[in-house]
């Protein structure tokens, strides 16, 4: 299939959903959507586990440019689709959507809609910006709640952890919608406090090794992080290479693009001083 992106700009379309906030998304990313999912019928990848469909899926995004702040488009929270550029939060979520909509046969694009709806949005409901999960543990949480994934990280010998975030309320100036509505900081707070609560399990950056044989191909593995008032530094797809060992696909940052790293999952992890560890979730 020919590729015009450079030849024409895509349609942006402002649809509005059952809430009376809108949804973009371009006429290119629609085909790409519809793409994925006749690939997925000539492949037949409904029959194969979740997280194979997942690591399938993933792969078909591999060298997708790297594109920060896709989902701060608007002057309010709507549901933003962009299969054009990923940071790795949106590669992952829209990799998961697309991989559970083949899974239940629900191809369409509004199918597709709905479930990246369901993921990216406490309880699913997109309402104004601080309905959004932006903490990925707060995202862990909740989607688990909705029985979509399963955190199984205290399986895998994971060891306690509890969270203290605050970057956000801290940091109001950073966020477009944060900046224009100080009334949304007192929700951030009070959802930080509710994070700060709770406790979770990660896997010591020098214990994944150990782990990494119970880690599956398609499972979704969130980085702990080191940073002052952060949870989750980076979030990736686990991938079973031919030779057994699990490497990360990823979006990594700006200038780069989707790829799946050279290294296995605990050297990758181990490279960079402020990943402290991993939490492993797997899809349901």
């Amino acid at each position: 299939m020919k590729n015009y992106s450079k030849l024409i700009l895509p349609v942006l379309f402002l649809f509005l959903s059952g809430n009376s906030l809108s949804q973009i998304f371009s006429d290119r990313d629609k085909s790409e959507c519809n793409n994925r999912f006749a690939i997925a019928f000539e492949k037949n990848l409904s029959e194969k586990p979740i997280g194979d469909i997942i690591a399938e899926v993933g792969k078909t995004f591999l060298n997708t440019p790297y594109e920060a702040h896709t989902l701060e488009v608007a002057d309010k929270e709507q549901l933003v689709i962009n299969f054009s550029g990923l940071d790795c939060t949106t590669f992952l979520e829209t990799t998961f959507a697309l991989a559970r909509c083949i899974k239940q046969n629900k191809t369409t694009f509004d199918d597709f809609k709905n479930e990246l709806q369901l993921i990216r949005y406490r309880d699913g409901k997109l309402d104004e910006y601080p309905s959004r999960l932006h903490y990925f543990s707060d995202w862990i949480f909740n989607n688990a709640k909705k029985g979509l994934i399963k955190d199984v990280t205290k399986e895998f010998g994971g060891k306690p952890i509890k969270f203290k975030v605050n970057f956000m309320s801290e940091n109001p100036h950073l966020y477009k919608h944060l900046k224009v509505n100080p009334e949304f900081v007192e929700e951030i707070k009070n959802q930080e406090q509710e994070i700060n609560k709770r406790e979770y399990y990660f896997i010591p950056e020098s214990e994944i090794s150990k782990a990494e044989s119970r880690i599956q191909n398609g499972d979704l593995i969130a980085l702990t992080t080191s940073d002052k008032g952060l949870d989750i530094g980076h979030v990736g797809i686990a991938v079973k290479m031919p030779d057994g060992k699990i490497h990360f696909m990823h979006a990594p940052l700006v200038g780069s693009k989707v790829q799946i790293s050279e290294s296995s999952l605990s050297d990758y992890v181990k490279q960079i001083k402020k990943h402290t560890g991993i939490i492993v979730l797997r899809a349901l």
